[in-house]
């Protein structure tokens, strides 16, 4: 094959429709057809590189905030709804806790009881590291629901018991005293010893 065939062979065939896309140049007898980009796609592009160069200026130089002032701004947020939440739910509603104390939830309160509690108050809640829940004494609170509430949501440093309140909902907390309640005054065989101040019942007290 002689070099006459090459050319002849990389020679590209132009259609007529095609002549004016002909470049005026070869590269060792090979041609080039110039088919421009559509105008939408370069609309698109340069309109890119525009909004890029303006990005870029923005957060670069104009004092657009920066990931830190969004995370600042998003914990402003966050840091306000925590302090509603804590406003609605930090104290014992009555009105809320009727709403729990039914039958068919005291096996959901028990649930949430031996999830979290029984590492110290055992199970059935007889007590270990933690006061015995089934007796008529008691260390912290006065064993109504809204003084259990108020230090299972507190917490009691001195006596070593943690804040749940950022812990459980406000819901898992209710029915977790509705377990509690369940226990209270039934003498656990096991039961720990007595701690605090015996609680005598309104009934009781009448009766006496």
């Amino acid at each position: 094959m002689n070099s006459n065939d090459k050319n002849d062979k990389n020679k590209i065939i132009v259609l007529e429709d095609e002549k004016k896309l002909l470049l005026d140049h070869d590269y060792d007898g090979i041609q080039e057809l110039n088919h421009p980009l559509p105008k939408w796609w370069n609309f698109i592009f340069y309109t890119s590189c525009l909004f890029g160069l303006g990005y870029w200026a923005y957060y670069s130089f104009l004092g657009g905030p920066t990931q830190r002032d969004d995370l600042k701004q998003e914990m402003v947020g966050i840091t306000a709804k925590q302090d509603e939440y804590k406003k609605l739910n930090s104290q014992y509603n009555e009105a809320k806790f009727a709403e729990f104390d039914k039958p068919e939830n005291l096996l959901k309160g028990k649930e949430v009881f031996a999830n979290n509690c029984v590492q110290c108050h055992e199970d059935g809640g007889y007590g270990n590291i933690g006061p015995n829940l089934t007796d008529d004494y008691w260390l912290v609170s006065k064993g109504n629901p809204e003084t259990n509430y108020n230090i299972v949501y507190s917490g009691s440093e001195a006596n070593g018991m943690p804040a749940w309140g950022e812990v459980l909902s406000s819901d898992d907390i209710y029915l977790a005293l509705v377990y509690v309640k369940s226990l209270k005054n039934t003498f656990h065989p096991k039961g720990k010893e007595a701690q605090g101040e015996k609680v005598v019942e309104q009934q009781e007290q009448q009766q006496q």
